[in-house]
């Protein structure tokens, strides 16, 4: 089973939008460590909130929703049999399109 994990959001002014989110959740949005990407994310929630700087691939365009997968590769097959699309595969997190082409990343719980 797929669990919200993050939310992730792209922004032409990382500041600006750090700005916005930490002020609408009423919490700040902390540095990524080593292994997470780039960007800020929130913490202690049951589902983070991520902001980066805006770039050209997959998951900079659209904010996505991030599912935590305990199988990777196996869920991505399931994307693929259901009618989704796998955009940019990955060993640790997977951006994808549903059935009716709508974006979202699956992360892996564990790389193994």
């Amino acid at each position: 089973m797929a669990s919200p994990r993050l939310i992730e959001f792209p922004a032409d002014d990382p500041d600006r939008a750090l700005r916005f989110w930490a002020g609408l959740l009423g919490t700040g949005l902390e540095p990524r460590v080593a292994g997470e990407g780039a960007g800020w994310e929130s913490r202690g929630g049951p589902v983070a909130v991520g902001v980066h700087e805006r770039g050209p691939g997959p998951g900079d365009r659209f904010s996505l929703p991030y599912f935590a997968v305990d199988d990777l590769p196996a869920a991505l097959e399931r994307v693929r049999a259901l009618g989704g699309e796998v955009i940019h595969p990955g060993e640790r997190w997977a951006i994808c399109r549903d059935s009716e082409g709508s974006p979202f990343g699956l992360g892996a719980t564990s790389v193994g």
